[in-house]
This record gives C-alpha cells, sequence and structure tokens, in this order.
C-alpha cells in the first residue's frame, strides 16, 4: 500500500504515544471501534515496537505505522516489527537510503519550502508538514500548492478538532495527525469507551473526505 492509498484510509492519523505495549491492541480496538483505522505509534518510547508488532498481528484491518524515525537503524526496526508505514520528524540520507532499502511506505518531515523541493527531488511525494503550527499552519500550506502543484501533505504539529477542518479543507492536504484522538490520561486509565468516543467525534466532525 502507497502513501497516498493509506492516508486515504485516514484522514485523521492519530499519534500514539504507548508506555506500556501491553495496552496497545486494546487502544487500537478501541480506535477502530470509532471508525479510525490509520494508527501511527511514535518511536518515543522503549514500548513502541512491541506495541506495533502486537497490534499489527492481534488487530484485524488497522494500518499501524511507526513515527518519529529518525535514523536507519529504527527504519529497520520498524519493518521488522511489521510497521506499515513510516513517518519522521525530517529527512535525511541515511533515512532515504533506509526506506529505499525496506521498501516501508514513508512520509518525511519537512517545514520549508526548500525541504520540501530537496524531498520531492528524493521522490517523496507525500510529506508531513512538521510543526504544522509553529511554521505556518494552513497559510503556508496555501502558499506551498502554487508552485509544489504535486505534493501533498499530512500536518502534523498543534492539529486538534478545532483546527483540522481548517486543514482538510486545502486541495493539497490528504490528511491531519494529532494526539488528541489518544490522550495519554485516558490510555493510562484504560478508558476506551472515551478513546472510542473522540473518534467518533472526530468523525461526527464531517473533515473526513
Amino acid at each position: 500500500m502507497d502513501e497516498l492509498t493509506l492516508l486515504r484510509q485516514g484522514p485523521v492519523v492519530p499519534v500514539i504515544e504507548l508506555d506500556d505495549a501491553a495496552l496497545a491492541v486494546d487502544l487500537a480496538h478501541a480506535l477502530m471501534a470509532g471508525g479510525v483505522r490509520v494508527l501511527e505509534v511514535t518511536l518515543r518510547t522503549k514500548a513502541a515496537l512491541a506495541a506495533i508488532r502486537l497490534i499489527r498481528e492481534q488487530v484485524a484491518g488497522v494500518i499501524v505505522g511507526a513515527g518519529t524515525l529518525r535514523n536507519r537503524a529504527q527504519v529497520e526496526a520498524a519493518a521488522d516489527a511489521g510497521a506499515m508505514f513510516g513517518v519522521s520528524p525530517g529527512l535525511t540520507p541515511e533515512i532515504a537510503a533506509a526506506v529505499r532499502a525496506t521498501e516501508l511506505p514513508f512520509i518525511p518531515g519537512v517545514a520549508t519550502p526548500s525541504e520540501a523541493m530537496h524531498a520531492q527531488d528524493e521522490g517523496f511525494l507525500i510529506q508531513k508538514l512538521f510543526p504544522a503550527e509553529a511554521v505556518g499552519g494552513t497559510r503556508l500550506l496555501r502558499a506551498l500548492a502554487g508552485p509544489l502543484p504535486a505534493l501533498r501533505f499530512c500536518p502534523t504539529g498543534g492539529i486538534h478538532a478545532g483546527n483540522a477542518p481548517d486543514y482538510l479543507s486545502l486541495p493539497n492536504v490528504l490528511a491531519v495527525g494529532g494526539s488528541w484522538l489518544t490522550p495519554r490520561d485516558a490510555i493510562a486509565a484504560r478508558d476506551w469507551p472515551r478513546i472510542t468516543e473522540l473518534a467518533n467525534a472526530t468523525r461526527a466532525l464531517a473533515i473526513f473526505k
């Protein structure tokens, strides 16, 4: 599944930070129950790779990826854990070579026109604008549409239920990523109904294309 296809399956991608891999399967089921099936588990914790593996093995229909990939070793580890796509905060030659070697669908992070052009030259037409709100948000995305018409974006960073519709209304935005669907306190409390409710509420905003 390429980057375009997978993001069209989930215009809102929860950015998940898990301290306990044992909670991963229940969390994924809670999100799926609310109609959210594309998940990004960030490699910011030691539990992340195990969580990806458990979700991939035990939750049918989910599309689980690995976020915050910063080097070759992490790309390879994510692919070995069963990640179906990868996301990074930026793009380096090492990461570009690693994702080509593993054939992992990949969304590199960019923050400027020059970075977006470089990523396009490397063959990445689907990019993550990060940190979206801090670098210009919807105004920057509108400005990029003219000179870089082939690019499509998944903005992340400062996205929430209140501003997600503004981003998703833009023609060059395929999806948005955010942590508001998976609050850390809800995960810690194993409050799966709350997470399902948040997923359902996101769909009720009519921001799914």
